[in-house]
């Protein structure tokens, strides 16, 4: 993987670890729901993070959390990450 990308993937890896931080039933009533919004790689480079959440399945199952990091103008040669946020069964 060359440098360009790694950094990519190093602000992908960071944000999603902060987006499956929020609990089930605190995005429950939000999803499906993403934004995009423009932040710094650990490198330094200006990019736009695009989150969602989207249900893993039927509405109220799991939910998936995609990140997407991309330099603007270039949707294609960004980063893309997947999770998941486990339903509460409590």
């Amino acid at each position: 993987m060359d440098a360009y990308k790694a950094d990519l993937r190093s602000a992908a890896e960071d944000e999603l670890q902060r987006a499956c931080t929020l609990g089930w039933r605190q995005l429950a009533h939000h999803t499906p729901w993403g934004d995009t919004f423009e932040g710094f790689t650990p490198g330094g480079r200006e990019v736009c993070i695009e989150r969602s959440y989207l249900w893993d399945g039927e509405p109220g199952s799991d939910i998936r959390v995609e990140v997407t990091v991309y330099v603007e103008d270039d949707y294609e040669g960004g980063v893309r990450l997947t999770g998941s946020i486990a339903r509460e069964t409590a």
